[in-house]
């Protein structure tokens, strides 16, 4: 396919990886030509259920980790149902031959920001990844961009399809395309997607079921960036942040609902 826009400034994409995330990557340089992609080493769990129970309390977290384990051996057991979907929505899910990768320890690590320095690009998307500091964040001179695996600003923060489908929100089954700002998913909305999940789909596949109805926003906020010519939209819902589910939530919510 011939990309849409020859030539453009270069993309980067900002991101800790997974196959969802090369889903959208490799949409992105399949239209609009090659993305550099900055890999930033994921945070420990350690660190994370500290930053977590500082917050929130020590059981909310502990509650927390729970599911987050539950969920990584739910992706071993659905790795069928999993590879079901990737070959039914044509999802590319690794990085293609000749991808350029840079690692680094932090997104908002100076290693980071002297890579998109060297790059020049013209747009960032930020794909799973740490929040940026405002002084990291200050220091980026193009358009930073965030895709969310939720419909902002309902369903900020993490599991945002999850959370949609708990609530009895199932119309709200999607994900947004955002401004990024010093808030967590907070910033203006540029574009929205909603689908549905299908049978089968659990908390451990719903962002691969995003991500497949979700490439094509993508791939129009970074063409829109690369233009200059960004809108922003006002969806006109609550604000709310989101973290994942305790376990003992999601085992409830699984047998009374069957949201799993």
């Amino acid at each position: 396919m011939e990309p849409l826009n020859p030539n453009p400034r270069p993309i980067v994409v900002v991101t800790e990886g997974g196959p969802h995330i090369w889903a959208i990557v490799n949409a992105i340089a399949d239209r609009l030509g090659p993305v550099s992609v900055i890999l930033e080493t994921p945070e420990s769990k350690k660190q994370l259920l500290i930053g977590r129970a500082r917050r929130q309390g020590w059981l909310q977290a502990a509650g927390q980790l729970g599911t987050m384990v539950l969920t990584r051996l739910g992706k071993r057991f659905f790795a069928g149902h999993a590879a079901r979907m990737i070959a039914e929505q044509k999802l590319q899910t690794e990085p293609k031959p000749g991808q350029a990768t840079i690692d680094v320890p932090s997104a908002n690590a100076p290693e980071c920001l002297q890579a998109i320095a060297e790059i020049q690009p013209g747009v960032v998307l930020l794909a799973g990844c740490r929040l940026l500091s405002s002084q990291t964040l200050a220091k980026i001179p193009c358009p930073v961009l965030n895709y969310h695996a939720g419909i902002a600003p309902k369903y900020r923060g993490m599991n945002g399809g999850y959370w949609a489908l708990a609530t009895g929100d199932a119309q709200n089954f999607g994900t947004t395309v955002h401004l990024v700002d010093a808030g967590v998913d907070t910033g203006g909305v540029l574009l929205q997607a909603r689908g549905k999940p299908e049978a089968g789909d659990t908390i451990s596949t719903y962002a691969l079921r995003q991500a497949a109805f979700s490439r094509d926003i993508c791939v129009e906020a970074v063409s829109d960036a690369l233009a200059g010519k960004l809108a922003i939209s006002d969806p006109g819902l609550p604000s709310k942040q989101w973290y994942h589910p305790t376990i003992w939530f999601y085992l409830w919510t699984g047998i009374k609902a069957g949201v799993w």
